[in-house]
């Protein structure tokens, strides 16, 4: 592998840099606990330095603390100094972690940015490849840990090629950014919407089985039938999904493997599809 292949393969990626600044923050919040923690500690130590002058027979461990008048002015001052010291070096140490956490913040809204820009594919605006890479193992990870069902749904559009060729390239797109609005509009918060390439789309469906999804799919049907009456085209919007639920102890390539074979198996055993 060349040294640019692995440079690239040790940088961390958005998401992994986002934790890393999260981490880095609440470091920042335990290090302002600890600057407090000595500030009183200080305060404390300071007062009783000064409760020991100003009180000539104040007994500590059992032994009667006599101060000369004659030095008082320079112990006094010398407290005085100490404390300046202190508050100067807490001022200091406080302006450094508040310029420190102020950056790490803008660094974090600016990778939120570039993360949500660089996850979207620009004419759905749906989530992109590179954010199926990123998500699909989080949502595998969750499923595994909390025993919750998960379900994978493919879908690709009918005919596809043949529209974009007839009609040119500005319909295609119009019919792509059309049902990516029919997806937005079906499915949760929850759900992950990808537009794996072309004219294949990826639903995540977190806490549902494959029986609960059949819902959302009814939903998408009205709904492509409604767009072809309405658009009232030289053709008809129709698509073709498959449905595979996780299985726990399985990675997350097993499952988009499952469902991709049962899309390529339902279009070319021509099994009925709407």
């Amino acid at each position: 592998m060349s040294q640019s292949g692995e440079d690239r393969t040790s940088q961390p990626s958005m998401l992994e840099r986002a934790d890393e600044i999260q981490q880095q923050i609440q470091q920042l919040s335990g290090r302002d606990l600890q600057l407090w923690s000595i500030g009183i500690l200080v305060i404390l130590v300071l007062t009783s330095g000064l409760l020991a002058l100003l009180v000539p027979n104040l007994v500590w461990a059992q032994r009667v603390v006599h101060v000369e008048h004659s030095y008082l002015p320079q112990l006094f001052f010398g407290l005085i100094s100490l404390i300046l010291l202190f508050n100067i070096y807490l001022l200091s140490q406080k302006r450094t972690l508040n310029n420190t956490r102020l950056a790490l913040i803008r660094e974090l809204v600016l990778n939120e940015r570039l993360e949500s820009l660089s996850l979207i594919d620009p004419l759905t605006q749906l989530l992109n490849r590179r954010a199926l890479n990123e998500l699909v193992p989080r949502e595998v990870a969750r499923a595994n840990r909390v025993g919750s069902s998960l379900t994978f749904m493919a879908i690709d559009l009918n005919g596809f090629s043949d529209i974009s060729s007839k009609f040119g390239a500005l319909e295609g797109d119009k019919v792509m950014v059309d049902f990516s609005k029919i997806l937005k509009s079906v499915f949760r918060g929850a759900d992950l919407a990808f537009r794996q390439s072309g004219d294949q789309f990826l639903i995540i469906m977190p806490d549902t089985t494959e029986e609960q999804a059949d819902f959302p799919v009814q939903r998408i049907l009205r709904e492509v039938d409604q767009w072809n009456l309405a658009s009232k085209k030289e053709y008809e919007l129709s698509f073709s999904w498959a449905l595979a639920p996780y299985v726990t102890g399985s990675d997350a390539e097993d499952v988009l493997r499952t469902v991709d074979r049962k899309m390529y198996s339902k279009k070319h055993n021509l099994v009925p599809v709407f």
